[in-house]
Order: structure tokens, then C-alpha cells, then sequence
């Protein structure tokens, strides 16, 4: 909690400063980062003005929301957690928009040759053996959420629950894999291509999970008008190359 306060502090607007003057600042789902930094960095250049990203799995954002952290955006990797904001006030919805899709996939480090196929007659029991599959926590973290669909639906999810290493955001999982500390993980396929150090064994069909939707909105509270341009931008022409980059698909459509 203590971290959480920092963070809160270093984003508190100074006494007597305006919503005019100050940075936008924007709650956004892990698995954004490497797109959303370049859009943001876009941004500035175009306008002049910055937004600062605080990235974390979307359940943490969601909740830190609810208990007043001073965010003027929320950018969810699910709908649930939006769905969530809306439901306590926490957003206005007017400004609500399904921004982006993603796709899910199974990493391996570097270097593996390995390919699974992700059908029903999956035994990633087997293949695991003594080892543990990364991934974000299984009932919060949509990453995770997903990923445990996607098994339930190939009914491998009984065979792997008790070998899951859970982690507090998909970042973290993607980052497991990476450091070779687990032969496999569950992320996104934009996580996994902004990693080097990784490589995709297997993409899970859509149907096996639902679909992977990322809402933004303005938060309730937010009175910077810059939060507004800076959601327009982000739905923008201009911002579409860096999130097509990363993988991600644009949705580009208003409401849920």
C-alpha cells in the first residue's frame, strides 16, 4: 500500500495548479506499454502537451480508481474491469470506447523450436512435466482470465491448475519466460512480440476464450480537457501504426 500512495503522490496535481497545466494522466492496462509509450511520445510532439502512464494489470487500475487515485483515463485489457468502473461511477460513459483486440497466445524462451497445437486433445500436462506455466492471476488479471478460458475450453485447465506460477500482471508472467525461469507462458501476442528474448509455440483459436477487447474512457472525476484530445488522438489515424506494430487490431468503435 505504501508503493500505491507514492505513486498516488507523484501524480497529485500541485496546490494551486490548474487542470489547464497539467500532464494527462492515464491508468493503462500492462500489455499497452510499448504501443502506448510511442503514442504518448507521438502525442507530445504534435501537441506540446504529455501524458504520463501508470501501468499495472487492469483489476489493480480498476480498484486503485475506486479508492481515488487521480487518473484522468483508463485504458482496460478487458471489458469486465471497465464494465466494473462503470458499474461504481467511476467513468463517464459518453466518453467510452472499444479501442483495441489482441490475440492470445503460448511462449517459450529464445531458441525454442517447439510448436503445440492449442485443439482440444491438448495434454500441456504432459509437456510441462515438473515445470510451472506463467500467467496473470487466473481470476483477476485478464490475461489470465482469458488464458484460463482457453484451457478450460481444451480441457487442459485440470491437468495444469496445481502447476500454474500466477503473477500480479501479464508483464510479469511474459517476463518469467523470458528470464527462462518458466518453459512456458500464456500473454498476449502483443506481449510477446515486444520481447525478444520469447518466442510464439501455439496461438490460441478465438473462439476458445472470449473476445480480447481493450475499453478506454474518461474517468469521472477527470477535469483536464487535454484527457479528451489526447483519447481523440489515441483513436486517431495518427496513433494506429503504433499499436498495429505491437499486434493489435483497432476496433475503433464507441460503447461496449
Amino acid at each position: 500500500m505504501l508503493l500505491v500512495a507514492l505513486a498516488w503522490t507523484s501524480l497529485a496535481v500541485p496546490g494551486g495548479a490548474s487542470a489547464q497545466n497539467r500532464d494527462v494522466v492515464v491508468f493503462a492496462a500492462a500489455s499497452l506499454k510499448n504501443a502506448l509509450d510511442e503514442a504518448a511520445a507521438a502525442w507530445m510532439r504534435d501537441s506540446g502537451k504529455r501524458a504520463v502512464m501508470s501501468y499495472a494489470a487492469s483489476n489493480a487500475l480498476a480498484r486503485q480508481i475506486e479508492a481515488g487515485a487521480p487518473a484522468d483515463i483508463f485504458f482496460s485489457a478487458d471489458l469486465d474491469w471497465m464494465d466494473y468502473a462503470a458499474s461504481k461511477g467511476l467513468i463517464q460513459p459518453e466518453s467510452r470506447v472499444s479501442l483495441l483486440g489482441n490475440s492470445l497466445v503460448l511462449i517459450a524462451p529464445k531458441g525454442s523450436e517447439t510448436q503445440i497445437e492449442l485443439k482440444p486433445s491438448l495434454d500441456l500436462a504432459a509437456i510441462l512435466g515438473s515445470n510451472r506455466l506463467a500467467m496473470g492471476h487466473v481470476n483477476a488479471v485478464p490475461a489470465g482470465k482469458y488464458g484460463k478460458a482457453a484451457l478450460e475450453h481444451l480441457g487442459a485447465w485440470a491437468g495444469v491448475k496445481d502447476r500454474v506460477a500466477q503473477t500480479e500482471n501479464v508483464r510479469a508472467a511474459l517476463l518469467l519466460v523470458s528470464r527462462g525461469e518458466a518453459p512456458l507462458g500464456i500473454v498476449y501476442k502483443t506481449d510477446a512480440v515486444s520481447d525478444p528474448n520469447v518466442t510464439i509455440v501455439g496461438t490460441f483459436p478465438e473462439g476458445s476464450h472470449p473476445a480480447i477487447v481493450y475499453p478506454a474512457a474518461l474517468t469521472k472525476d477527470s477535469t483536464n480537457p487535454d484527457a479528451a484530445q489526447f483519447l481523440a488522438f489515441l483513436r486517431s489515424d495518427k496513433a494506429r501504426p503504433f499499436f498495429e506494430k505491437q499486434g493489435f487490431t483497432l476496433l475503433n468503435k464507441a460503447g461496449s
